[in-house]
C-alpha cells in the first residue's frame, strides 16, 4: 500500500524571454524546454534553489558558449537560464575571463556563482569525456543533460574524473533527469559520477541514471571531512555500478525511490557517523546493498519499505558491517521537508520510464504513476485581476525608517548613481544597476531586526521592476520572492545586511529608496 507522507511536486519555474548574452547562440528553436517542476528534497531547505528562474535565456552549443553567458551577466549573482544542446566536449570549451565567472577550459567550471540553470533542449545536450564543476557556488540547477565517460587519468581528462563534482562551499544544488555515465572503474581513469565534498550541503539528485561506473558517488573525500551533507536521492536508476551509491561519510542523507540494478561490491555506505534514512527502494541482482564497509567507522541508518530481490550479503568482519540479511533500523532520522513515497514494488516501473535525460521530464506521480509538470506561465508580471498580488501592501510600513543613516552597497552600478541613494530620504536620487538586473544591499554595524520593506521607484520608472527576491545578506537565504515595487512583509530577521535583488525587468530599474522597518 502506498505511503502518502506530504504534497508531491508543484509546478513552478520556467524560462523567461530569449534574451542576449555575450557570444551566445540566439536563435531560439521551435520547442523550448523550460525548467520543468520545483526543486524537491533538500535541495528546497535553506531558502531553496529555484537557479536562473527571473533571469535571461540565453542558448549555448559549445562550452565556450556557456562560460561566454556565465561572463556576460552583470555580475556572478545575476540570474541566467542557459539552454544547451549539441555536444559539449574539450574542442569546443575554452576559458573566458570576466568580472561574473571563472571559468577554465576543458571542463564546465561553475566557480564562486550563484544563480544559474543549465537545462539541455531540442535534440539533447551531451557533455562528452567533459565534467561539470561547481565551487563556491549556490542556487544551481542542471537538468535533462548527460555528462559521459570524464576520465581523471589518460586523455582527455576533465574535473578530477567526476562527472558532475561539487566541492568548496557549495549550497543548493538540484540535479534533475540527468545521466551521468562512465565505462570503467578507477583502473579505467574514471572516478565516480556525482560527488560532493568540503562543506557542500542541500542538495538533491531525483530522476537520474548513473551507470557502468566503478564509484557512485561520495559525499565527504575523507574520515574527518564530516561538513557535508543534507542530500536527498530520489527516483534515480543505479545500473551496474560497483560501489558508492552513495558513500556517506557524516552528514544526513535521505534516499527513497531508487532503483538499484547490479550493484557488484557494495551499495549504500554509511560510515563516520553519517545518517541515512533509506525508504521504498528497490535493490536487484546486488551485493552488500547498506551497511558500513571497507572501514571500522561505523554510521547509521532507518529503513522501511524496501524491496531486497536477489540481494546477497557478506558475512561481517572488522572493516565490513552489512545491514543485511535482514536490515534493521539503528538510528531515528526527521525529514524537514514535504514528500510522497511510491511503492517500492512500483518503482522499477517507475524509474525506468523516468530517470535519465531525454525522458520528457516526466515524474511519479506519488500513485504509481507518471505525469510531466507544467511550467508555469513566462511572464512574471502578477495577473491583473489577481486582487492580491505578491507584495500585497503598497502602503508604507509603520515606524522609523531603518535605512537612514545605514551603509550600502550592492552590483555594479549605472554611471551617475549611489548605493547611497537608496538610504537618503530623497525620492530624487536614486540606484540603477547597469543593466536590466542587479542587487543593492543595506547594512548595519550591529545585528538589527527587519519585519519590513519598502521598495520606492524614481519617478518615470514606476512599474519598470519585475521579479525580485530580498536575501538575508549575511546567510544569502531567500527571505521573499515576488514582483514590482512597493511593501514587502517578511517574518521579523535579525541580520546586518539585507538584499534587494532584482531578476527581471522591463527597462532600467531605477529604485529611489529602499526602506527597512521593525513593525
Amino acid at each position: 500500500m502506498r505511503r502518502p507522507v506530504a504534497l508531491r511536486l508543484s509546478a513552478a519555474l520556467s524560462t523567461m524571454a530569449l534574451a542576449a548574452a555575450a557570444g551566445a547562440v540566439l536563435t531560439m528553436p521551435e520547442a523550448s524546454a523550460a525548467v520543468a517542476g520545483g526543486a524537491t528534497g533538500y535541495a528546497s531547505q535553506n531558502g531553496g534553489t529555484t537557479g536562473g528562474a527571473g533571469g535571461q535565456t540565453v542558448r549555448a552549443t559549445t562550452g565556450t558558449q556557456i562560460h561566454q553567458a556565465l561572463c556576460g551577466r552583470a555580475s556572478s549573482s545575476t540570474p541566467i537560464i542557459i539552454e544547451v544542446e549539441g555536444t559539449i566536449n574539450h574542442a569546443n570549451t575554452a576559458k573566458v575571463s570576466g568580472d561574473s565567472c571563472n571559468t577554465a577550459a576543458g571542463l564546465i567550471e561553475l566557480k564562486q556563482i550563484s544563480n544559474v540553470t543549465i537545462v539541455g533542449v531540442g535534440s539533447g545536450a551531451v557533455f562528452d569525456q567533459l565534467g561539470i564543476h561547481i565551487r563556491q557556488s549556490s542556487n544551481i540547477i542542471i537538468q535533462n543533460v548527460t555528462v559521459k565517460n570524464v576520465k581523471k587519468s589518460g586523455s582527455p581528462t576533465s574535473n578530477g574524473g567526476d562527472a558532475i563534482g561539487m566541492e568548496s562551499d557549495v549550497r543548493n544544488v538540484w540535479v534533475d533527469h540527468a545521466t551521468l555515465e562512465a565505462s570503467g572503474g578507477e583502473d579505467d581513469g574514471f572516478d565516480g559520477l556525482f560527488d560532493m565534498k568540503d562543506n557542500t550541503q542541500y542538495v538533491t539528485l531525483s530522476y537520474s541514471t548513473l551507470r557502468n561506473s566503478g564509484r557512485g558517488g561520495l559525499i565527504g573525500s575523507s574520515e574527518t571531512q564530516l561538513d557535508n551533507g543534507y542530500v536527498t536521492f530520489h527516483h534515480n536508476l543505479y545500473e551496474n555500478v560497483d560501489s558508492r551509491t552513495p558513500l556517506l561519510r557524516g552528514g544526513t542523507a535521505h534516499i527513497y525511490n531508487n532503483y538499484y540494478v547490479k550493484l557488484n561490491k557494495s551499495g549504500i555506505n554509511s560510515r563516520a557517523g553519517a545518517h541515512a534514512k533509506v525508504d521504498n527502494n528497490y535493490f536487484k541482482d546486488s551485493k552488500d546493498v547498506l551497511g558500513t564497509f571497507y572501514t571500522d567507522t561505523t554510521g547509521y541508518w532507518q529503513v522501511s519499505g524496501n524491496t531486497f530481490d536477489n540481494v546477497t550479503w557478506s558475512e561481517p568482519g572488522e572493516e565490513n558491517h552489512p545491514a543485511g540479511p535482514n536490515p534493521q533500523s539503528n538510528t531515528s532520522i526527521s525529514i524537514p521537508y514535504a514528500y510522497t513515497l511510491d511503492d517500492s514494488a512500483c518503482v522499477p516501473a517507475i524509474v525506468t520510464s523516468t530517470a535519465g535525460a531525454g525522458k520528457g521530464l516526466k515524474v511519479s506521480d506519488g500513485d504509481c504513476s507518471t505525469t510531466t509538470p507544467t511550467p508555469d506561465p513566462t511572464d512574471p508580471t502578477p495577473d491583473p485581476t489577481d486582487p492580491t498580488p505578491d507584495p500585497t501592501d503598497p502602503t508604507t510600513p509603520a515606524g522609523t525608517n531603518l535605512s537612514l543613516g545605514a551603509g550600502s552597497d550592492g552590483t555594479s552600478k549605472a554611471s551617475g548613481t549611489s548605493y547611497g541613494n537608496v538610504r537618503d530620504g530623497d525620492l530624487n536620487t536614486y540606484w540603477s544597476p547597469s543593466g536590466s538586473t542587479g542587487s543593492v544591499s543595506v547594512k548595519w554595524d550591529s545585528a538589527t531586526t527587519v519585519s519590513s520593506v519598502n521598495i520606492r521607484e524614481a519617478a518615470g520608472a514606476q512599474g519598470v521592476i519585475g521579479s525580485w527576491r530580498l536575501l538575508n545578506g549575511d546567510t544569502g537565504a531567500v527571505l521573499k520572492t515576488g514582483s514590482g515595487a512597493g511593501a514587502i512583509s517578511i517574518p521579523a530577521t535579525s541580520l546586518r545586511k539585507i538584499t534587494f535583488e532584482i531578476t527581471g525587468a522591463s527597462g532600467a530599474p531605477k529604485v529611489a529608496e529602499f526602506e527597512t522597518y521593525a513593525g
